[in-house]
């Protein structure tokens, strides 16, 4: 048996109201999850439902089996009836029993995205659409839009007339729509879609399912598409006992499809409805509650509420604004580091920001620092798809005796290049012990390759180019020579997709990286940053288990929460960002990053920490930036710390934000040495031990610099940092790891 003498009013109030329409605004932690478990059961125990005619509905699988396992254990017997699960599942079980009436097999393929890429490029093909102006992908993203708003192929075309793109759009989606249908398949959009087609087409269908769920409820309803929206109206539409549990202010999905107007509305689609409005909140300090009621008032677009709580009043919002981006990072690492040498727990520690760019200098600095991390909804930067491209092409070109990088890039952007190809070029390389580039250079000597070596040199005469300009080019000119070559970023801005805009953000972010470089280096060379890199990029995955400090992007942290956050890149043109700032429905985009900043704020329990800084490097280039809107809308005594304007923010000690070290561009990325201590007693983790064959003062060979002799040698983050005057070279600082070198 359930109990109910521990919910606060409001709660109780949601759980009672069993019959009719009810929005439950349940505002962040305000425990809206318990209020549906609880719901569950007083509708079994006390108002005698059947289990069988339950229904609760959510997003995510996860979200699903947690509820499930909370209501098997409130309800226990005859818990198993009750559908507790995502709407895709629900529309598969569905259509399983009777996609028949709508003219498939109900043996139906459920298509993934490979299957669907593979479809459209043999539709585009077929077509012949030039995918180098038209992506693949472009086409799969306005179909799933048009798919997310109920919009078949015939209304999709006759919304498209005198608009050239989009009538191509019109054609590519009927014909993709004619494949699926005579393959028997669906891909997942299609899923909800067809379902609310059967429902509108077979009315005993319909009426099967509205006995079968007489009570519905549905969690997040903030982030309900058109398409599902219509799917849950009309399986409601009989009973009307519809319970829908979200947050307009925590709807941040608009770019996946969700339509605000689903939550913002209800009462206008369910005249009676009931409104329960859930503000006490059980997670944060009254400081933060009152910092993230600020800033989404300034919100027209939402239902009117506030967060409360019966908790103290805590610690204030620590502002700091920073020179630079990576004074912002150095700070939030010893900040971190600081707390948990004085007792704390990497585990209480997040990290949140806007973009997914924005990690790498924090995955950087907290390398240096030996602080374990996880990055939450993303991977390692340097693993990233575009990021291991250019450094494929910039390895080939440092050194093309790389078999991995070349073939890596040899067909990327695509040049026809197939695997039965490179598997030839491959063997006659091992055949004649050589490596695969000296191999494909003279393809014309291969004789099993006949007419395909010819593909092969457009690549080669590429990679000699750019070997030439090597010479005389920054790092950071020689990437952007290579992207304005193979047109990798201009094949990106074609898909027209987030992924893709998300793409482009990392390899801007990945020039920035190589003009710092080059601003701190003493000797900037390609093989110098590509040893840089290195140092970060194999280190992946640094602690397995719950103690590390999470990384993560605001759209990812939905849902979670954290003792300590960091809410970074508070900064004009970042966050919120230039696309939205000049956008042609700005005030509507602005009030979406708002709700994003909204759900920033309440991640944090008990310690909110906003940063900001003056300059950021952004594709190489130094933008300037004032603090983010959003931070003047916080009122000054909630806050401590220093705003760049000048203006003191009311705090209990001083504080100051600029690192005391950081203040020039060489300072900026220079990794920092930590203290000097005797090579024998350095450990690079607890379990290894690392030692040196050398010492200082004597003479070493390093395979490209020569000989040296080495000048000092410092212990720092995970290895140490050598100083080796070299012969010919001069002195050079390098990581004992990398540079293996040996004694004379």
């Amino acid at each position: 048996m359930a109990t109910y003498d521990t919910l606060n009013d409001r709660q109780y109030e949601a759980v009672t109201t069993t019959e009719g329409a009810l929005l439950i605004i349940a505002g962040a932690g305000s425990g809206k999850t318990r209020v549906l478990t609880h719901r569950t059961a007083y509708l079994i125990e006390e108002r005698g439902v059947n289990p069988y005619n339950i229904m609760a509905i959510t997003f995510t699988n996860k979200a699903a089996a947690e509820m499930r396992e909370r209501i098997d254990d409130m309800v226990g017997f005859g818990a198993e009836s009750i559908w507790v699960t995502t709407f895709h599942s629900t529309c598969v079980r569905i259509l399983r029993r009777f996609a028949d009436r709508i003219g498939y097999d109900t043996n139906f393929s459920i298509y993934d995205a490979d299957d669907q890429k593979q479809i459209m490029k043999e539709i585009c093909k077929r077509l012949q659409i030039d995918t180098k102006i038209y992506k693949e992908k472009m086409f799969l993203n306005v179909i799933s839009s048009a798919k997310d708003t109920l919009t078949d192929p015939t209304e999709f075309a006759l919304s498209a007339s005198g608009d050239f793109a989009k009538q191509r759009q019109a054609q590519v989606y009927r014909e993709y729509q004619a494949v699926l249908k005579k393959n028997n398949a669906m891909d997942f959009d299609d899923l909800i879609m067809k379902t609310v087609e059967l429902f509108k087409a077979d009315l005993e269908v319909l009426d099967y399912y509205q006995e079968r769920f007489k009570y519905i409820m549905v969690d997040e309803y903030q982030d309900t598409n058109t398409a599902q929206f219509e799917l849950i109206r009309l399986l409601a539409s009989k009973y009307g006992n519809l319970c829908v549990v979200g947050d307009d202010d925590q709807s941040i999905y608009k770019f996946r499809g969700a339509n605000i107007k689903n939550i913002l509305n209800f009462e206008s689609y369910f005249p009676h409805a009931t409104v329960i409005k859930l503000e006490q909140n059980y997670r944060s300090t009254k400081n933060i509650l009152d910092a993230a009621n600020s800033v989404i008032a300034n919100n027209i677009g939402r239902k009117q509420k506030a967060l409360w709580t019966d908790q103290g009043a805590g610690e204030k919002i620590h502002f700091k604004q920073f020179d630079s981006g990576y004074e912002e990072a150095d700070y939030v690492a010893r900040d971190i580091d600081k707390h948990v040498r004085e007792g704390g727990s990497y585990s209480e520690y997040a990290v949140l920001y806007r973009t997914n760019a924005q990690s790498r200098m924090f995955e950087e600095r907290f390398i240096a620092e030996n602080i374990p991390y996880k990055l939450v909804g993303g991977v390692n930067f340097y693993a990233r798809k575009e990021i291991k491209d250019l450094l494929a092409y910039l390895k080939t070109i440092d050194n093309a005796q790389d078999d991995l990088a070349v073939k890596r890039i040899i067909n990327i952007p695509k040049r026809g290049i197939g695997a039965a190809t490179i598997n030839k070029v491959q063997a006659f390389a091992d055949e004649q012990e050589m490596s695969f580039y000296d191999a494909a250079k003279i393809a014309e000597e291969i004789p099993t390759l006949g007419r395909a070596g010819a593909k092969l040199t457009p690549f080669v005469n590429f990679i000699q180019t750019m070997r030439s300009k090597a010479n005389f080019l920054s790092v950071s000119e020689l990437v952007k020579n290579i992207l304005e070559d193979t047109g990798y970023v201009k094949e990106l801005e074609a898909e027209d997709t987030p992924e893709a805009d998300a793409r482009i953000e990392n390899i801007d972010e990945f020039i920035s990286k190589a003009t710092i470089y080059e601003e701190s280096a003493e000797n900037p060379t390609l093989s110098g940053f590509l040893e840089e890199v290195a140092l970060v990029a194999d280190i992946d995955d640094v602690v397995e288990g719950s103690e590390y400090v999470v990384l993560m992007t605001l759209h990812s942290a939905k849902g979670l929460e954290f003792p300590n956050v960091y809410l970074a890149g508070l900064e004009d043109g970042l966050f919120p960002s230039y696309m939205t700032i000049a956008s042609d429905n700005a005030d509507e985009e602005m009030e979406e990053e708002r709700r994003l900043c909204y759900v920033g704020i309440t991640r944090a329990m008990k310690r909110l920490t906003i940063t900001s800084a003056k300059m950021r490097m952004v594709r190489g280039e130094t933008r300037f930036s004032k603090v983010s809107r959003f931070v003047s809308e916080i009122p000054l005594d909630l806050l401590s710390g220093t705003v760049a304007t000048g203006k003191s923010i009311p705090r209990e000690e001083k504080e100051q934000a600029v690192s005391p070290f950081a203040n020039s561009a060489k300072q900026i990325l220079r990794e920092k040495p930590i203290v000097k201590v005797p090579v024998k007693a350095f450990t690079t983790n607890a379990t290894e031990q690392m030692s040196l064959a050398y010492q200082e003062g004597d003479r070493v060979h390093h395979m490209k610099f020569g000989e040296g002799v080495v000048k000092q040698i410092l212990a720092g983050g995970r290895d140490y940092e050598v100083t080796v005057d070299f012969d010919r070279f001069g002195t050079k600082k390098m990581f004992a790891s990398f540079a293996k070198l040996k004694k004379v």
